[in-house]
């Protein structure tokens, strides 16, 4: 990197949905923010990293910075499906020649601009769902666990349950309802039809079911109601989770987390704390390395 030029910083927040990218100079100045598209690294490496790369570059050309820029960047990122060191390593590993690349799970980095870098739990309630928190140097994980083994409360739960219980109303095994009975007209009341779509469906197709499943809810609809309790009742026991391993100060973000609020219990929602920054305020605190030492936190090379 050019020792003349000043460091700029790019944080990157890559969820199962979306990838947000922010950038900022050294004064922690914003100078352009992109948006693109999933940056899951465990479902699509090769798919994630091309979007990344895309988010990146286009928040450097917005910004009126050229390709040759990428020296002078200290990225980032909080990605969707990484795992372990190993993983992050991979992440990094495939992003060369900025100044430095530091790695970390989705979480970490939305717990760390919640909370602005100090103590706390984080509950997130998006696509997917997790726990993590940031105690005393220790990074806890609770929840998540993806979308076949966990991710209760998530948006993708949340849909997957309302196309599991419009088909059981199908057989005549659950009572219908105006909800029910709208998914299923979706697809001709053809069950084998939804079949076919749910052997192809990921996180983010169910997880797209939600929008619909909460404005039935505000109609009274009870199966809606009761999908929205069951998450609203998991999200809880995250919170509880955090709770338990010290952590003081929890929030709750994610797409999903205003419209979960209300069916939260009283006293769950009530013990819950404002989000002081978001995920790229997290992957930007990253960047700057103020968090060495985080598990998955994996150094970048400098650039040649």
């Amino acid at each position: 990197m050019d020792a003349e030029a000043p460091a700029l910083f790019l944080g990157i927040d890559g969820g199962g949905s979306t990838c947000r990218a922010r950038l900022c100079d050294s004064t922690g100045a914003v100078l352009a923010e992109a948006v693109g598209g999933s940056a899951n690294v465990y479902l699509d490496f090769p798919g994630a990293l091309a979007r990344i790369k895309g988010c990146a570059a286009e928040a450097l050309s917005a910004a009126g910075f050229g390709a040759g820029s990428a020296a002078r960047v200290r990225l980032g990122l909080g990605l969707a499906g990484v795992s372990s060191p190993a993983v992050a390593a991979e992440v990094a590993a495939a992003l060369p020649g900025h100044a430095s690349v530091r790695v970390a799970n989705d979480g970490v980095i939305a717990c760390l601009g919640a909370h602005a870098g100090g103590d706390g739990g984080l509950v997130i309630a998006g696509t997917g769902s997790a726990g993590v928190a940031l105690v005393g140097g220790r990074e806890i994980n609770v929840g998540g666990r993806g979308f076949v083994l966990g991710d209760d409360g998530s948006g993708a739960r949340i849909g997957h349950e309302a196309w599991r219980r419009a088909l059981r109303a199908h057989d005549g095994l659950a009572p219908h309802t105006p909800f029910t009975r709208g998914l299923m007209a979706r697809f001709d009341d053809d069950p084998a039809a939804v079949i076919r779509w749910g052997l192809t469906a990921r996180s983010a197709d169910y997880g797209a079911e939600a929008p619909g499943c909460f404005a039935a809810a505000a109609a009274g609809d009870p199966v809606a109601l009761a999908i929205l309790g069951e998450a609203a009742a998991a999200l809880a026991d995250l919170v509880a989770a955090l709770e338990r391993h010290g952590a003081r100060r929890i929030a709750m973000v994610g797409g999903g987390a205003a419209a979960i609020r209300p069916y939260l219990p009283e006293g769950v929602a009530a013990a819950l704390s404002p989000a002081l920054g978001d995920a790229r305020d997290g992957a930007l605190l990253l960047a700057a390395g103020r968090v060495a030492g985080a598990g998955s936190l994996v150094p970048g090379r400098p650039a040649p």
